[in-house]
């Protein structure tokens, strides 16, 4: 038996989508500063080369950038070229990138649908499609590849906003996690999901009414209704992202763990 280096993940090669900010940025952020090469993207360019920059200088680490638009088929196709031209090889793919959409019942939206549906649901399963080649070349038995898939809560219960499309895609993730760690275990690259609960993210800081800021807001007042008292912090998202990477999940397959506090155990 050997424990050494058991959550280890340092020299591996990872893309996380959505990069720029909240979960994404906080992943990148943990994988940099436990020795992993990380690729971030996100739609905006400016915006995530600026985060590729400040992660690589906080945690003196390689975070390269890759702008796209995952909610169509030709950003997706972009990125798997870009990234292609760059590695040999995929360790860790973190399918982050998500939108939400929320509006009254009776007014919901054709695009809010469309929009959440394309980028939440579709783009993460075209995407991990075309990065198979580079996944199988990382894959063996001792240290298999590995998928990340970032779902939501709200695809494991009904959620207080009026987001309806949100919460479906999630829940479809979560199924699509299954299905893909049905069709890809045996070729050893593993699926797992995380289903996040309240984080100091843009997306939460919008549906709360704090505007999209998450610094100088009071989160505490989000927190005390949790179970455990408080939101998330970048620690908790990254330290399960860092072992659903690692030796020590290689035996966790296609499940999808909520980070939430207790709120879906509790309810």
């Amino acid at each position: 038996m050997d424990f050494n280096n058991l959550f280890s993940i340092k020299g591996k090669v990872a893309l996380v989508t959505g990069g720029s900010r909240g979960i994404g940025e906080m992943i990148a952020a943990g994988f940099l500063s436990n020795g992993v090469k990380v690729y971030i993207s996100s739609r905006k360019a400016d915006a995530c080369q600026a985060t590729a920059k400040r992660l690589s200088e906080a945690y003196n680490g390689e975070c390269i950038a890759i702008p796209a638009d995952l909610s169509t088929m030709e950003g997706v196709q972009s990125l798997a070229n870009e990234l292609e031209s760059k590695e040999q090889q995929l360790d860790i793919l973190v399918n982050n990138a998500g939108v939400a959409w929320g509006a009254p019942l009776e007014e919901f939206p054709e695009i809010g649908w469309d929009k959440v549906m394309d980028t939440n649901v579709k783009g993460v399963f075209f995407l991990t499609q075309k990065l198979l080649p580079l996944l199988r070349k990382s894959a063996n038995p001792e240290d298999p590849a590995r998928v990340i898939n970032i779902g939501s809560i709200d695809g494991l219960k009904a959620a207080v906003f009026d987001s309806f499309s949100y919460g479906a895609s999630k829940a479809a993730l979560h199924h699509l996690n299954r299905f893909l760690a049905a069709h890809l275990t045996k070729e050893n690259i593993i699926f797992n999901s995380i289903a996040p609960g309240p984080f100091p993210t843009w997306m939460l800081s919008t549906g709360v009414g704090f505007g999209g800021e998450t610094e100088d807001v009071d989160w505490d007042v989000i927190g005390k209704n949790n179970p455990r008292g408080r939101v998330g912090t970048p620690e908790d998202i990254a330290g399960l992202a860092i072992f659903l990477s690692s030796r020590a999940s290689a035996f966790v397959v296609g499940q999808t763990i909520a980070l939430d506090g207790g709120v879906v155990a509790t309810s």
